[in-house]
């Protein structure tokens, strides 16, 4: 019998698939308590984690029997992985688990910013009636959704985007060829700087590295078609938060969503303050009960599996 321990939030149906083999330590909020997971990690053969709890050397040398880490999420920033690499530890992400939820996120977000929902209730709210402001502003339906990053949750971007009638085309450094193929129709695989003159709405899916830092920079930022929309459900630190506020407040840019920030949780947002065409929500995209499941699920799984059961 393995020893795992759980170090942040997992739904109890994937409690019990591990519990009912294993046997499993799990504290839910240890992940706020470095000293105690530290302390816990002797005996531990493989450790689940969300993005709180930091990976790390200092974690790992107190983890003599670890095997393998699950990651309740896709990103991995928090895990050490050339760390993980050397003591031979898989590290095992739930690769596409929540990508429904992040799609519907990013279509419902660019269908917002286009139609300019926010603005209008705003006003609405304080007791005005712009109608005929907000009658001028664009349908969805034609427009141009750029994705920057074309991996499994691009895609399911893509295809739904696809079934809202939008043109989708796509950025992605580690794909080759002149599109990528998706059922019954394709997308068009472009440099960032085309994709970005020719994009109404730009959603980024992209992994935080020391290339993607900072990518969305005030020049990339001023390739975007004017007053495009900006969507970014990946990774703070890819967008430079100043330049994007300074962009949506002069108007260059007609509207962003915000899943992620450079510093999380988000405690100063006052660059973004006044700017009525936005949305900034606790990163919560790739978050709901259905995905929660469907990750929760996947990692139990794949554990299970990997510790040979």
């Amino acid at each position: 019998m393995s020893t795992i321990l759980i170090s942040e939030f997992i739904t109890s149906q994937a409690l019990e698939t591990l519990r009912s083999i294993h046997h499993v330590e799990y504290e839910p909020e240890l992940y706020r308590d470095r000293a105690a997971l530290i302390a816990a990690m002797q005996n531990i053969n493989a450790l689940i984690v969300r993005n709180l709890t930091q990976v790390n050397e200092e974690v790992l040398k107190a983890s003599p029997n670890l095997k393998v880490v699950g990651r309740l999420g896709v990103g991995l920033e928090n895990i050490e992985l050339p760390a993980c690499a050397k003591r031979n530890i898989k590290v095992i992400p739930a690769t596409g688990a929540n990508a429904e939820s992040v799609a519907e996120y990013v279509v419902g977000a660019a269908v917002a910013l286009t139609r300019g929902f926010i603005p209008a209730t705003i006003a609405t709210r304080q007791g005005g009636w712009p109608r005929p402001r907000f009658s001028s502003y664009h349908e969805f339906l034609g427009q141009t959704l750029g994705i920057v990053g074309f991996g499994s949750i691009g895609r399911v971007v893509a295809k739904k985007a696809q079934a809202f009638g939008l043109h989708c085309i796509a950025y992605d450094p580690m794909l080759s060829g002149a599109s990528v193929v998706l059922n019954e129709f394709s997308v068009p695989l472009l440099t960032l700087s085309d994709l970005l003159s020719r994009s109404d709405a730009v959603s980024l899916h992209l992994p935080y590295l020391p290339e993607t830092k900072n990518l969305f920079n005030a020049l990339i930022l001023d390739q975007m078609k004017e007053g495009a929309c900006l969507i970014n459900t990946a990774r703070g630190g890819i967008v430079d938060e100043l330049a994007l506020a300074e962009r949506l407040r002069s108007g260059r840019i007609g509207g962003a969503a915000i899943d992620v920030f450079s510093t999380e949780p988000a405690k100063d947002l006052n660059h973004f303050a006044g700017i009525e065409n936005l949305i900034l929500t606790p990163h919560i995209a790739g978050v709901t009960h259905e995905s929660n499941e469907r990750v929760s699920q996947m990692i139990a799984d794949e554990i299970n599996r990997y510790l040979g059961v």
